[in-house]
């Protein structure tokens, strides 16, 4: 791809900050599957971190996690001692491990101290980009992404007038700076070249668009042929042989992360959310939700409460 190709897909990003926070950790630990469904990036201040066994981040250097990506994470010096959690263990038990304002007179002393950032990046609002690029987890080391993570904190902090523009705009920056990042190091130029193809092709950033704004009405594959204009008999090989993954799954994927959407920000009920996203059925939507996250929707909702702060 040239650098015309790249600008055109930065500018059709949609950027959006999710959260940030400074961390502060006493006790070494492990989680085994942590995945999160917004990129998250880690700065790593002092101490140590270690992902998939035994890669380091190095001090003043950056994780990036893409969204919807599952790897194992210590923090700490990982033993056979140390706890290891499961990313639905650590939901519920984070304010143990996680510390938001440093602990006064701990007995220990921090095995590491980070910042934490959570964002989406999804071309034309739809399909996170990171994730599509089928990028795996990376360290960062770049002075300028530290800059920015910083200010985003401090920022956060003030809450002045109109902070919460100037954290939307590092935010987008921050993500040019992560994927200038990619290019000028020719990380995962394999990946790059061979998955970034389809954000070129206008009829499938329709049908992302249309799946996107009509999730809870009808998305049969004769829905999806006429918004194409392609045969109903073709839709579906068409729409795999550019994504990987056959229409009726991305929906329900995409349906399912919107109900997680729905039961972080919203007070409806698990009736009233599951018709939001296309089930008529409450009872078959419980049982899909299950099936896919492997806990019922109503944990679920109590997790993610525990988790925003």
């Amino acid at each position: 791809m040239v650098v015309e190709d790249y600008n055109k897909i930065i500018e059709s990003l949609g950027i959006r900050f999710a959260k940030c926070n400074n961390i502060t950790v006493y006790q070494s630990f492990t989680i085994t599957d942590f995945k999160e469904n917004e990129n998250v990036l880690f700065l790593l201040r002092r101490g140590v971190i270690k992902y998939e066994g035994d890669q380091e981040v190095k001090e003043a250097h950056a994780l990036m996690i893409p969204a919807n990506r599952q790897a194992d994470i210590s923090f700490g010096n990982a033993g056979e001692r140390n706890p290891k959690l499961t990313m639905d263990e650590f939901r519920f038990k984070q304010t143990e491990y996680f510390k938001f304002q440093p602990v006064k007179d701990s007995q220990k002393a921090p095995v590491c101290e980070l910042t934490m950032i959570y964002f989406d990046t999804k071309v034309f609002d739809t399909v996170d980009f990171f994730h599509a690029l089928e990028i795996p987890w990376f360290t960062i080391d770049h002075p300028i992404c530290n800059s920015i993570v910083y200010d985003i904190t401090v920022e956060q902090g003030t809450e002045e007038e109109g902070y919460q523009r100037v954290i939307k705009l590092k935010t987008e920056h921050l993500v040019i700076e992560v994927i200038r990042y990619i290019l000028k190091q020719k990380l995962f130029v394999e990946k790059m070249a061979t998955n970034s193809t389809y954000f070129k092709d206008p009829r499938l950033i329709k049908l992302f668009k249309f799946i996107k704004d009509n999730l809870g009405g009808e998305l049969t594959n004769k829905r999806l042929a006429e918004v194409a204009q392609v045969s109903e008999d073709y839709v579906g090989q068409y729409f795999k042989t550019l994504t990987g993954i056959n229409p009726q799954d991305y929906i329900e994927y995409q349906r399912m992360e919107y109900a997680v959407q729905l039961l972080r920000e919203t007070k409806s009920s698990i009736r009233d959310i599951g018709r939001s996203c296309g089930y008529k059925d409450t009872a078959y939507f419980c049982r899909r939700f299950k099936m896919m996250y492997g806990i019922p929707a109503g944990k679920m909702r109590k997790r993610e409460t525990l988790m925003n702060v």
